[in-house]
């Protein structure tokens, strides 16, 4: 009879072996089961039956997994077809492909007027966000209100979103992903919207938006155009600092001043 092995060597011969991982909860004794190593392996996996590797490989909800492309081509395909920002808003209820949902407590999608002339876009829910399920009413929500008052402003006169629409997990900043799965849903969003005056709120927003690499220090202060071929019209585009940068940093406020009077000249004279 051969020695038997102490469990830290066994484990060690199996890997040696190259057994480095389980298919079942439960072994199977294949002598048991009137079948053969040999007829195992004649059925195609190893020593393990086509049906329970398909067993192992398939999700517990019968569904596999969605690769980024293909969670980006279903994000394409139900903003397409919301023809109201109500509807759009549904459909991003229903939509899995993004992971973030996994991790956040509510859908964050925005607020305010969905016939706004002005549409402010920031990159992703806090945690004040994520309990309440609206964007911007944390610390750095209520110094956006305090901006937008100083214009004449308020969020019945504005529609707020973010890049993303649950929240990263430790406030993180969203990645390059995340942002790209959500992005059918922001530009079927202003779509819908057709506003006069986009407005992203910090680099990141800015840079997913009008599509530039400058750091929002040198995009502030300038006008850019948005345009996706839904919209009528390109829309006039100008980055600030978003809110919560003003609060660690209150010396940009002075620079944010600036901006958003030129905001409001440009509304007013799109009005004229």
């Amino acid at each position: 009879m051969a020695p038997s092995l102490s469990p830290r060597k066994l484990f060690q011969w199996y890997l040696e072996a190259g057994v480095d991982e389980t298919i079942g909860d439960e072994p199977v004794n294949r002598y048991m089961a009137g079948e053969t190593p040999a007829a195992s392996r004649r059925q195609g996996s190893g020593d393990f039956p086509p049906a329970a590797v398909a067993s192992a490989r398939k999700p517990a909800n019968g569904r596999r997994p969605d690769t980024p492309d293909t969670a980006l081509r279903s994000a394409c395909a139900l903003a397409a077809e919301a023809a109201t920002v109500s509807e759009l808003h549904e459909a991003l209820s229903a939509f899995d492909g993004c992971a973030l949902k996994k991790t956040a407590t509510n859908l964050v999608f925005g607020d305010g007027n969905p016939e706004a002339r002005i549409v402010f876009i920031g990159e992703a829910p806090g945690a004040e966000e994520d309990r309440q399920g609206r964007p911007f009413v944390g610390p750095s929500g209520r110094l956006l209100d305090r901006m937008l008052a100083s214009i004449e402003l308020d969020r019945t006169k504005v529609f707020i979103s973010n890049t993303v629409f649950w929240r990263p997990p430790g406030n993180r900043n969203p990645t390059t992903t995340e942002m790209t799965i959500c992005t059918p849903f922001v530009e079927r969003l202003l779509e819908l919207i057709d506003p006069h005056i986009l407005v992203p709120l910090g680099g990141a927003a800015a840079k997913t938006l009008l599509a530039q690499n400058e750091s929002i220090g040198k995009l502030r202060g300038r006008w850019f155009t948005y345009s996706t071929p839904r919209l009528p019209r390109p829309v006039h585009a100008a980055a600030i600092f978003h809110p919560a940068y003003l609060l660690r940093t209150p010396a940009k406020k002075r620079e944010a001043w600036r901006d958003l009077l030129e905001i409001k000249r440009k509304l007013i004279s799109l009005q004229e």
